[in-house]
């Protein structure tokens, strides 16, 4: 393995190269980084060339210079991918990373997609949920206006982070904001665009992104199909190793 780095769309990315024959690219999810999705690295390097990326604000790869959403994370992936002179790879993506390979096979030539346990429908919402977030900008509009946006900013922060998710709660100030602009993005009109085969694993416990979301994508991506592990959360891979290991294996050495 050797750990290399590009910079793309002005800042730097990180990544490990494993394996050897076609190009597969690996994206992890939210708040994690390439040694939390290594398992996957380890089986697809068995016949292909594994690129298993630090996205920036995780790992290694430093953050992004400006807020970013899964646009720009999408396009940093397309200038790797045109720098690296990697033709028609595999992309890979669990939960956050699933987002930009959803977006990222919507409009290029992509040999296979596999998208494990991946955000991007944008959820179904409790009406105590739009209750917390009125009542966080009722409150959010009283302390600007009677302590000023300077004053007040360190409190709503405060409020915000105690009251939003943990993954909210963990970021930094910059990642926060990107967090914030990709979280609710609905990503289901690009998926009909979608033309590499696909391959939806999923655990039937996930409560990050339920199989309600993934039921969807099997619906929407043209060619998708779709196995669940019982007994296994938003980290089917690491709940089930074994046999995700066995259908990843299988998915990948088959012919389109």
């Amino acid at each position: 393995m050797s750990a290399e780095s590009i910079e793309v769309c002005g800042t730097k990315l990180v990544y490990d190269v494993t394996g050897s024959g076609k190009p597969l690219i690996l994206m992890h999810g939210w708040g994690c980084n390439s040694s939390t999705v290594s398992g996957i690295a380890a089986v697809a390097a068995q016949t292909h060339t594994v690129y298993n990326l630090d996205l920036p604000g995780h790992g290694q790869s430093p953050e992004p210079k400006e807020v970013w959403g899964v646009e720009e994370y999408t396009a940093a992936i397309e200038e790797l991918v045109t720098r690296l002179g990697l033709e028609n790879p595999v992309i890979i993506g669990h939960s956050f990373g699933g987002r930009i390979g959803i977006l990222y096979a919507s409009r290029n030539k992509v040999d296979k997609l596999i998208l494990v346990d991946a955000a991007g429908v944008k959820p179904r919402r409790s009406l105590k949920y739009y209750y917390k977030v009125y009542t966080f900008k009722a409150i959010k509009n009283i302390l600007n206006i009677f302590l000023g946006k300077e004053k007040a900013k360190p409190i709503i922060e405060n409020f915000r982070a105690k009251r939003g998710s943990a993954d909210y709660a963990a970021a930094s100030p910059m990642m926060k904001q990107i967090l914030s602009k990709s979280v609710n993005q609905d990503l289901r009109s690009y998926m009909q665009n979608i033309s590499a085969p696909t391959l939806l694993i999923w655990g039937e416990n996930d409560t990050a992104t339920p199989m309600r979301d993934a039921r969807i994508m099997e619906r929407l991506i043209p060619n998708a199909g779709l196995v669940s592990f019982a007994g296994c959360g938003h980290y089917s891979f690491l709940d089930n190793s074994a046999g995700f290991a066995s259908v990843l294996r299988s998915f990948l050495k088959s012919t389109n």
